[in-house]
């Protein structure tokens, strides 16, 4: 059952979120932004590693218009000022972690403080990612 929708982008087609809260992908219901309103701000406020339980997790701080910028290609300039800001994320399954968070956690939890990349979960691919609720391997601690 469908209770909700999202605002689709080209990097993940607009979807439906279930009961469960896993997304469902399918065609787009909206259409996109012509003009990048925050093309001049940045997108990432900072990062930081830190050492959890299961391992290191990379900490990634959005600025307020990383929130709220919506135009197609923003999710990957916000990923290389995260790659600007922390270069060793650049490893297997850290981007789809990362999109995954770019298009989902800001709209089911738009005022979480850090979004949460861990280098040890295994790479599955975007879709896998995101139908692992943006933790592949196991849910977050």
């Amino acid at each position: 059952m469908i209770v909700g929708s999202l605002t689709s982008t080209p990097s993940a087609p607009a979807a439906a979120i279930t009961r469960t809260g896993a997304p469902i992908v399918s065609e787009s219901f909206t259409q996109q932004p012509q003009v990048d309103l925050f093309a001049e701000q940045p997108l990432i406020d900072h990062t930081e590693w830190t050492d959890a339980i299961d391992g290191r997790r990379l900490l990634v701080y959005p600025t307020q218009p990383g929130r709220k910028d919506t135009f197609p290609t923003a999710g990957e300039r916000a990923w290389q000022e995260v790659l600007s800001s922390a270069p060793d994320a650049d490893t297997p399954g850290m981007r789809d972690q990362f999109i995954c968070h770019w298009e989902w956690a800001r709209v089911v939890a738009p005022d979480k403080p850090s979004w949460n990349l861990e280098p040890w979960r295994p790479d599955v691919g975007y879709q896998a990612t995101v139908n692992a609720l943006c933790n592949p391997g196991g849910p977050e601690r």
